[in-house]
């Protein structure tokens, strides 16, 4: 593998505006022991999570990403049409077709505009690799003002007879305005790595042109529920991130020392731990909301950077390492300088 990080020196990017948003639903962690049979507090004891929100039936990817999407306009101070492009960053699609980046495109009012709009997909890492892809077009002149919108309805697909793949999710979006302007923020560097060896730990089977309704309904159906591995996820990326982490640093000209906030994928609250653990002395730094929020897949990275901003946890000139994991198995980061 070439051990490239892209990014070294500094890329124009400026975050303008952020906003993220939960479905009006919330669900308690004791109505999650109830569903899957287990007595009350069994899934606060054995995975953290207090609370999560849940998408009703009128509540979609596009809805969510529309609302977080005009917050981040309206913290940039944009209209809509000043936007060059538009990128969905989802883990999984509103729809096959077409992408999520254009139905949202459509509810801002901009479906006759012509602004492009499409989505990238690296399931929990699409957020930060459209952060990427955005810098490069900012840095190339292609654009100036772009919208990266995640927004993820984990509750769709979920299958709680197995409890370790369902009661950790939650449902939500988050977006930020970006722009190529003068000044001190930018993207330090960008690192991903993918090890399809473990393409099967994450699996949303159904849904693709693999498996065919019309061959067999109750197969196609049966593999419609979102299916995964959790010790082997946690084993896959835990004994990589290490080096990983080493190699994003060392490709920005970085140490641990010179981060001011950690905001990570909200993968689990064990996960969370083992960064801790891994920062030697910087896990105070990590933004941790995964107790009410849950794991909201590509959502999760830009929720938690959307929090630290309005807590004011990361400041402007503030340097903030992105990093996190995903079904592939992936692992990902960038540094910011917000």
């Amino acid at each position: 593998m070439t051990d490239v990080a892209v990014g070294v020196g500094r890329t124009l990017l400026r975050i303008q505006g952020s906003g993220a948003v939960q479905p009006l639903q919330r669900v308690a962690s004791e109505a999650i022991d109830a569903r899957i049979g287990k007595p009350a507090g069994w899934t606060v004891a054995n995975f953290a999570i207090r609370s999560r929100g849940v998408a009703s039936g009128d509540e979609t990817s596009s809805s969510f990403g529309a609302s977080a999407a005009q917050l981040a306009l309206d913290a940039a101070g944009w209209r809509p049409s000043d936007l060059d492009v538009i990128v969905a960053a989802c883990g999984v699609m509103e729809q096959p077709i077409p992408g999520t980046a254009c139905l949202i495109q459509r509810r801002l009012g901009l479906g006759g505009s012509g602004i492009p709009a499409f989505d990238i997909n690296a399931t929990c890492l699409s957020f930060l690799t459209a952060l990427d892809t955005v810098a490069m077009g900012l840095a190339t002149g292609r654009w100036r003002r772009a919208l990266v919108v995640s927004a993820d309805i984990a509750s769709a697909a979920l299958d709680f007879d197995d409890p370790e793949a369902s009661v950790i999710f939650g449902d939500g979006a988050a977006a930020v305005a970006v722009e190529a302007i003068a000044g001190p923020s930018g993207l330090l560097g960008y690192r991903l790595e993918t090890y399809g060896d473990g393409a099967e730990l994450c699996q949303l089977e159904a849904g693709g042109t693999r498996l065919r309704p019309h061959d067999d309904l109750s197969g196609f159906l049966a593999r419609s529920r979102f299916r995964m591995d959790g010790p082997g996820v946690f084993k896959a990326t835990a004994r990589r991130f290490p080096a990983f982490l080493e190699r994003l640093l060392e490709g920005c000209r970085l140490t641990l020392d010179d981060i001011d906030v950690v905001v990570p994928h909200q993968a689990s609250a064990a996960a969370l731990e083992h960064l801790r653990r891994s920062l030697s002395g910087a896990g105070e730094r990590v933004v941790d909301i995964f107790a009410d929020h849950g794991n909201q897949i590509a959502a999760s990275m830009p929720s938690a950077l959307c929090a630290a901003i309005a807590d004011g946890r990361l400041k402007r000139g503030d340097k903030a390492l992105l990093v996190g994991t995903a079904a592939g198995v992936s692992l990902g980061g960038a540094v910011i300088r917000y």
